[in-house]
C-alpha cells in the first residue's frame, strides 16, 4: 500500500494528458523506433488488404497503440532484459530484394567472407561485427544464427505465409537459399510463428560444400496485462573446409578456365555444429490506478508495476575433422593427439534464469516511462576433450555467476527521449563484469517530417571467452589467463528519413583487447587502442531513378589487433517503374561494393576463427552485380548476374579473406511469394 500511495500521489492528472504525446512516430509505446530509414515515396505494400470477413475481437495489448492494432499484420522483436519491444518491418517490399546474402542486408557497406554462401563472414564495419554469445566459435557464423534477441514475432489477422527461394550456378555447384515463414494467430493477442532458413552451396571451388539450417518456433502473447515471448531455436551447420588457395597466383597471375582446377590446401576437412535453445520471458502487470476504459486507456497509460521472470537454456556442440593425407603439408604445424587424423569435439551449455520487476511511475511513455530491475543466475558448462580423457574421462568445467541489472527510460515529449542501462556481476566466474550506458534522442519536425539526433555511450568490462583462455585440440593447444576486456563506445547519428539521409560518427576505445594473432592463436593487446568510424547514407531519387549510396571511413590505431579498411562503400543504382499500375513494378540496375586495400583477415578452419594475418593485403577490388527485380501482386522475383565484372574490369584480386577467392560470375534467380490464407 505504501508503494501504491507514493506512485499514485499527485498523478491522477496523468490520464488528462494529450494522448498523442504518449506515443512516438513508430506507433509503439515507450520510444520504440522502427529499424532503418523509410522511403516515403515507396509504393505501399499491405498484407491482406481486403476487408475483414467478420468482426474481430480487438487486440488488447498495452504494447501497441491503436494505429498498430488496426494493421492487418505487423512484426516486432522483444528485448528480454528490459521487457520492451522494437517494431520491425515485414519483408514484403521490392527495395533491397536483390541483397539476398544475409550478411549484405541491414544497411551493410560490405562483408569479408570466404566467397561462398553458408561460409564464414564478418562485417567490414567494425561497429556491426556480431558475437554469437555464448559460443565464441560461431562468431564467424553469427549472420546466420537465430538467437532470442533477433527472433521476429508477428501478429496477423489472417494466417500469413511467405516462401522465398534463390538459386544460382550450375546444378552440380549451385548455391541455394530457402526461407519459409508462417505466422498464425490463436487469438487476437496470441500468435505462433515459424521461420526456417536453409542456406547452402555445393561449391564453385573444390571442397567448398556448405549447409546452414536455422529454425525458430516462437510464441507470443501480448495481452491486457500478461505478456510472454518464448520458443525453440535450432541452428545447424555442416561446412566442408578447403583452407583456401595453396598459391594465390593461380588466380592473380594465371587464368585457369575451370575453378575446380585450382589447388586448395585441404580436402575432406569438415566442421559441423548444432545448437538448441529454449527460452521465454513473461511478465504480469498490476495497475496502481484503474485504467479508464471510456477514455480508451490501457495499463500502459496509468501507474503500474510489472513482475516477471525469464529463462534461456542453450546448448552447442562443434566437431572438426580432417585427415593428414588430405591436408597440404605444412598447413598445420602440429598434430598433438593423432598424427594421421583429427576429430576435435567441444560443447558448451548455458542456463540463464532471472526474475525482474518493472515500475511504471506515470505512463509507459512518460518522462519516467519504466524503471526495471532484476537479478539473474547463470550456469555455464564447457567440455573439451583432452589426452587425459583416454584414461580418465573428465567432466565438464562448470562455472556459475550471479548478476544484477537495471534499465530506465522515458519520453519527455515527442522531441526528447532518454534511456539508461546497467548490468553488474558481483559473484562467480564473471565476477566484476559490468556494463553501463545510456542514450538520448532529440527530434524536430519539418513539415511533420522527423529529423532525429541520437547519441549513445556505453562502458563495458567483460571476462574474455572461456575458449580464448582454455583449449586443447589436435592442431592447437593453449592455456591463457587474460585480463578483462574494457571498451568505451560512443555513437552519434543524424537521421532524416524523408530525404533518405543518415550520417554519424562512432568510436570505440579498447583496452586489453583479445584477438587472434598472425599465428592464429589468441593473444591480448596490453595497451589501449581506438577504432573510429564516420558513415554516411544518402539516397537520391529523381522520378524513377534511385541512386542509393553508403560510405564508411574507418581508422584503427592498431591494425594488427583490429584490422579495418580505411574506405568502404556500397552503391545501388536502379530505375524503378510500373509496367501495369498497382499490378507489376520493376527495378533494373547495378549494385557494387568496394573497399580499400588492407591486411584483411585470414581464416583458420580448425578453430573457425578469423585471425589477423600480415602476409597479404585484400581489397581494392570492385564487386559488381546487375539485377532485374520486380513485384507482381503478391510475388517478388529476381534475376541477377552476380560478379558481373569478373574478367571484364577491376583485375583479378577478388579476395576478401586472405587466400579465399570470391565466386566467379554467376546467374542467379529468386522468387518470394506471400500467402494470406
Amino acid at each position: 500500500m505504501t508503494l501504491a500511495a507514493v506512485l499514485c500521489c499527485g498523478l491522477s492528472n496523468v490520464r488528462a494528458q494529450n494522448v498523442n504525446d504518449m506515443y512516438n512516430l513508430s506507433g509503439t509505446r515507450r520510444n520504440i523506433p522502427t529499424t532503418g530509414l523509410t522511403d516515403p515515396n515507396a509504393p505501399v505494400d499491405s498484407i491482406g488488404g481486403r476487408k475483414e470477413r467478420r468482426e474481430r475481437k480487438p487486440l488488447e495489448s498495452y504494447l501497441f497503440v491503436d494505429s498498430i492494432k488496426q494493421l492487418n499484420a505487423f512484426s516486432w522483436r522483444h528485448n528480454p532484459y528490459n521487457n520492451n519491444i522494437e517494431r520491425v518491418g515485414i519483408d514484403t517490399m521490392l527495395n533491397g530484394f536483390n541483397h539476398d546474402y544475409l550478411f549484405f542486408q541491414n544497411g551493410s557497406v560490405g562483408s569479408a567472407y570466404l566467397g561462398n554462401l553458408g561460409g564464414a563472414s564478418t562485417q567490414l564495419d567494425y561497429f556491426k561485427r556480431k558475437n554469437s554469445t555464448p559460443f565464441s566459435f560461431l562468431d564467424a557464423y553469427s549472420d546466420y544464427i537465430y538467437t532470442p534477441e533477433n527472433v521476429q514475432y508477428y501478429n496477423a489477422r489472417r494466417p500469413f505465409s511467405q516462401l522465398t527461394f534463390f538459386m544460382s550456378g550450375q546444378t552440380k555447384r549451385a548455391e541455394e537459399q530457402l526461407r519459409v515463414l508462417h505466422s498464425q494467430n490463436i487469438s487476437p493477442s496470441s500468435s505462433i510463428n515459424l521461420t526456417y532458413r536453409n542456406n547452402g552451396t555445393r561449391g564453385m571451388y573444390n571442397s567448398q560444400r556448405s549447409k546452414q539450417k536455422n529454425l525458430s518456433l516462437a510464441f507470443a502473447h501480448t495481452g491486457a496485462r500478461y505478456t510472454v515471448h518464448g520458443g525453440y531455436i535450432y541452428n545447424m551447420g555442416d561446412i566442408q573446409e578447403n583452407g583456401g588457395l595453396v598459391d594465390d597466383r593461380e588466380v592473380t597471375d594465371t587464368l585457369i578456365d575451370l575453378p575446380q582446377n585450382l589447388t586448395m590446401n585441404m580436402k575432406d576437412a569438415r566442421n559441423r555444429f548444432k545448437g538448441n535453445t529454449f527460452y521465454y520471458t513473461q511478465s504480469y502487470g498490476i495497475p496502481l490506478i484503474a485504467p479508464d476504459s471510456a477514455l480508451g486507456e490501457t495499463i500502459a497509460d496509468v501507474p503500474a508495476v510489472f513482475i516477471g521472470n525469464a529463462l534461456n537454456f542453450t546448448k552447442y556442440r562443434k566437431v572438426y575433422s580432417d585427415e593428414r593425407s588430405s591436408v597440404e603439408e605444412g598447413f598445420y604445424d602440429h598434430w598433438y593427439i593423432n598424427p594421421q587424423q583429427t576429430n576435435d569435439s567441444i560443447s558448451e551449455h548455458l542456463l540463464d534464469v532471472r526474475v525482474f520487476a518493472q515500475v511504471q511511475p506515470y505512463n509507459r511513455n512518460g518522462v519516467f516511462g519504466t524503471i526495471d530491475g532484476g537479478v539473474g543466475f547463470m550456469n555455464e558448462s564447457f567440455y573439451n576433450f583432452r589426452l587425459a580423457d583416454y584414461l580418465n574421462p573428465s567432466k565438464a568445467d562448470k562455472r556459475n555467476s550471479m548478476y544484477v541489472y537495471a534499465n530506465a527510460g522515458g519520453q519527455v515529449s515527442k522531441y526528447f527521449g532518454w534511456s539508461g542501462r546497467f548490468k553488474y556481476t558481483p559473484f562467480g566466474y564473471r565476477n566484476q563484469d559490468m556494463t553501463i550506458g545510456g542514450a538520448i534522442n532529440l527530434s524536430a519536425f519539418v513539415k511533420n517530417k522527423p529529423v532525429t539526433l541520437t547519441a549513445d555511450v556505453q562502458y563495458s568490462m567483460e571476462t574474455p571467452s572461456y575458449w580464448d583462455e582454455h583449449y586443447f585440440s589436435n592442431h592447437y593447444v593453449w592455456e591463457n589467463s587474460f585480463n578483462k576486456e574494457i571498451e568505451t563506445r560512443f555513437d552519434v547519428r543524424l537521421t532524416i528519413p524523408s530525404v533518405g539521409l543518415e550520417a554519424g560518427v562512432e568510436q570505440s576505445i579498447l583496452k586489453d583487447k583479445v584477438f587472434y594473432n598472425a599465428e592464429a592463436l589468441p593473444s591480448q593487446y596490453g595497451g589501449a587502442l581506438s577504432v573510429t568510424g564516420v558513415f554516411l547514407r544518402k539516397d537520391f531519387r529523381w522520378r524513377g531513378l534511385h541512386l542509393n549510396n553508403r560510405v564508411l571511413l574507418q581508422w584503427s590505431t592498431a591494425e594488427e589487433v583490429v584490422p579495418v579498411p580505411m574506405f568502404s562503400a556500397n552503391a545501388s543504382y536502379f530505375y524503378e517503374f510500373s509496367v501495369v499500375k498497382n499490378v507489376l513494378r520493376l527495378q533494373i540496375g547495378l549494385d557494387g561494393y568496394y573497399n580499400t586495400s588492407y591486411y584483411g583477415y585470414g581464416y583458420n578452419p580448425a578453430t573457425m576463427q578469423f585471425y589477423n594475418q600480415r602476409e597479404v593485403k585484400t581489397g581494392n577490388y570492385v564487386m559488381m552485380d546487375a539485377f532485374l527485380s520486380g513485384k507482381w501482386k503478391r510475388v517478388r522475383f529476381l534475376v541477377k548476374l552476380q560478379h558481373l565484372n569478373y574478367e571484364l574490369f577491376g583485375g583479378r584480386d577478388y579476395f576478401q579473406i586472405a587466400h579465399y577467392p570470391l565466386n566467379r560470375r554467376m546467374l542467379k534467380f529468386g522468387v518470394s511469394w506471400n500467402f494470406y490464407d
